[in-house]
Order: C-alpha cells, then sequence, then structure tokens
C-alpha cells in the first residue's frame, strides 16, 4: 500500500463576501480534490489544542500523528534541527525573525521578504553588536526566518516551559505593545529586540533598502523558544517510511525527527511563487521508494497572511492542478493505495493569522468507503460525523482504517 499526505497549510477558511459567502476553497476549481472527496470520506480535525499556540509547528506535528500536548517543545527547535544544528539537552533554540515595525505597528513580519543575503548582513551585525559575552549565536536562515542559538551548557539559560513569546505574523497590523516577550528570561529577549532598533537603523541593507523604496528590517523579533523535542521515529509508530517535500524549515526538522527523508525540490520557495509542479514530480519520483510522501505548500497560507482572497484561490487551484492529480494518477497506477488531504490550521483572510479550530480533510483509496459528501470544503466537513477532536488521531484512522 502506497499512501499520499497533502498539506495546503493555512487553506481552511470563513465565507468571504467578496466570494458571495464562499470559501476560498469552495470557490477554487479544485476537481481533483472534490474527487478525493466524492469517492472517499470527507471529516475535520483539530490539530491544535487550546491551551497552545496556533500554527504550523503544532498543528503539523498533530497532523502527522504526534500528540503535540505532549510531545511539544517550541517551534525554533524544529527549525534548527532542520539546519543541521546540534542541540544538546540545555541548549535552547529561539526564532529570530527581521520585522519592520512602525509607531509600535507590525507593519510586516517578513520586513518586506528581505532577502536571504541581506539578512545574513544583519545578523552578522548583531552578533558582533549585541552578543556580548552571552553564550548566543545568530544562526541566518531563509529570507526573515532566522534562528538565535543559546548554549545552554557554557552558561545556565534563563528560560522556562512558560516563557511567552508572540509569533509576529499573529500580529500584522497589530500593535504590539502588549505583545513583546514574558516569562523567564524575557528581559534577555526584549534586550536583544530593543538593541537591535539602534544597530539596525542606519546599517547599509536597511540604507538601500529605503533608498529602493523597500520595508527596511527595524530590529529582530524572538519568540517560538524551546529545547530540543525527542519524537519516535514514524516507523516505530506507525510501521511505514515516509518521505517529506517542503520549503519549510519547521516541516523539515520535523521531518528529520521522525526519520523521513527531506526531499528539495528544484524551485520551491515557500511562498506563493512556488514551483507547484517541481513538488508534483519530486512526489511522483519519490513514490516507488517509500510508504508515505507528504507533500507540503506553504502558498496558501502566505496568501492569507497577505490578506489577498484571489492568491489563495490560486494557489490551491495550482496545487490541484499540478500536485494533487499527478500523485492521485501515480498512485492509482502501481496498486493499493491511500490519499489524504488537509491542512494543517485554519489561517482566515480577516485575520491574517492562524487560528484554533477544525480543518476539512478528505481522503480516499483502497478500502475506504465513500460517504454523501461530494465536495472538499469546511461546509461538507462541518457536517460529516467523522471528527476528531484531537487531530492527532486522524493519522492512525487513515492508515488503518
Amino acid at each position: 500500500m502506497k499512501y499520499a499526505i497533502i498539506i495546503p497549510d493555512g487553506c481552511a477558511d470563513e465565507p468571504q463576501e467578496a466570494l458571495d459567502g464562499k470559501t476560498p476553497l469552495q470557490a477554487a476549481h479544485v476537481p481533483a480534490m472534490d474527487e478525493i472527496a466524492a469517492t472517499g470520506a470527507v471529516g475535520r480535525a483539530s490539530n491544535v489544542p487550546a491551551h497552545m499556540p496556533a500554527g504550523s509547528a503544532v498543528a503539523t506535528m498533530s497532523l502527522l500523528g504526534y500528540d503535540p500536548a505532549k510531545l511539544f517543545t517550541g517551534r525554533a527547535p524544529l527549525e534548527a534541527v532542520a539546519q543541521g544544528i546540534e542541540m544538546a539537552p540545555n541548549d535552547w533554540a529561539i526564532r529570530c525573525n527581521l520585522v519592520t515595525i512602525e509607531d509600535q505597528i507590525m507593519r510586516d513580519f517578513t520586513a518586506g521578504h528581505i532577502s536571504s543575503e541581506e539578512s545574513a548582513e544583519l545578523l552578522k551585525s548583531a552578533q558582533e553588536g549585541l552578543v556580548g559575552d552571552l553564550p548566543l549565536e545568530f544562526v541566518p536562515g531563509v529570507s526573515y526566518r532566522n534562528l538565535v542559538m543559546y548554549r545552554g551548557d557554557q552558561q545556565p539559560a534563563p528560560f522556562a516551559d512558560e516563557t511567552r513569546a508572540t509569533p509576529p505574523h499573529d500580529l500584522t497590523d497589530k500593535s504590539v505593545a502588549d505583545d513583546y516577550p514574558r516569562g523567564a528570561g524575557s528581559d534577555l529577549l526584549n534586550d536583544l529586540m530593543s538593541r537591535s532598533i539602534a544597530l539596525f537603523s542606519d546599517h547599509s541593507v536597511n540604507v538601500a533598502r529605503r533608498e529602493a523604496g523597500k520595508l527596511p528590517a527595524t530590529n529582530v523579533w524572538l519568540w517560538g523558544l524551546g529545547r530540543k523535542p525527542s519524537l519516535p521515529s514514524f516507523k516505530d509508530a506507525y510501521g511505514k517510511s515516509g518521505k517529506m517535500i517542503t520549503a519549510v524549515d519547521l516541516l523539515r526538522g520535523l521531518a528529520a525527527l521522525i526519520g523521513w527523508e527531506r526531499i528539495e525540490a528544484p524551485g520551491a520557495t515557500g511562498y506563493t511563487d512556488t514551483d507547484y509542479a517541481s513538488k508534483g514530480r519530486c512526489a511522483v519520483e519519490a513514490l516507488p521508494s517509500t510508504d508515505v510522501v507528504c507533500v507540503h505548500i506553504e502558498a496558501p497560507d502566505e496568501a492569507s497572511h497577505e490578506g489577498d482572497v484571489q492568491a489563495k484561490i490560486k494557489a490551491l487551484e495550482e496545487i490541484d492542478r499540478h500536485i494533487v492529480v499527478p500523485v492521485l494518477d501515480a498512485l492509482r497506477s502501481q496498486g493499493d493505495y491511500r490519499i489524504l488531504v488537509s491542512p494543517d490550521h485554519p489561517t482566515p483572510l480577516r485575520t491574517k493569522t492562524h487560528s484554533h479550530g477544525f480543518v476539512p480533510f478528505a481522503f480516499s483509496g483502497t478500502g475506504v468507503a465513500a460517504d454523501t459528501y461530494a465536495t472538499y470544503d469546511e461546509s461538507c466537513a462541518g457536517q460529516s460525523d467523522l471528527a476528531f477532536a484531537e487531530g492527532c488521531n486522524l493519522m492512525k484512522h487513515f492508515l488503518d482504517s
């Protein structure tokens, strides 16, 4: 039996006035996803426990069949694993966004999608100008997505599991005044964030960006901190091998932790300009050599963060055409199979940020009886009797039902 999992990140949404009361999923032309729904089972799952942050790190862990309430330690450690950064038991990883804040308003949590080269220059200055004698290391990543590593064996870390730090994408167009880090170790985080403002103000990178009409990176925003998690391999938990196709580090990190091979699709960007067809081709090529192929696509989530309904619809249609169609065809050509389509969490266009709540899923294939629902969307999923209040239980149902 071969299995495929397609994750259109953040695609679950609300009815839109601009779409005559339809959600983006209902408005998009997604015949392959609808076919999976019509020939299989439709339901809903809640992947983020109410007391945990509504983001992909928690939600995707749950979607892949791991209970985040027991296993989640933070987003940044997953990204550190993805970058191949070794973490000792006392080390902490901290997510470091480059952001644009103006008059205490989060203007842009990506600093205008700053380039990786510009980001690396700014972080080099941060390392030289902010760290001092602290066991801290600023680690460049991709664009605005970077890390700070605190080496706890050199000096005990001041943080605790309860230290609160708000994801900057939750603050788009909102005041940040009440959302600076709080709790154990927050003084250190806030000090670094505050001092980065003066350091970056007249930095050559920002001077050039302003002259080019681009948003400057006004400062670092630190969040998502945690220690390295310990997850059982997918093979041990579910008896199957797997491969992950994604352009996002936290998914790469999760894949590494559960023993999945990571496939880098050429042209995959983690944004709406990603090469969807490349991801589809990589998935098809991976199927013969593994039990499970998982394709994660960040584009619908990014469109929601920007409040762009048409970009979200286009992303869904591209996913359907260039990923779901070829993967479904390949599965059918090789024998017994199952395919699952599900986002990790909702990302409403109205709020431009991740939210708690149920997301729709559909799966079909060998041994899956068809229910009465003909389309893949939030409305059908909401009417279905198939529901998982703890989304981590969906995986076993998908594999074994």
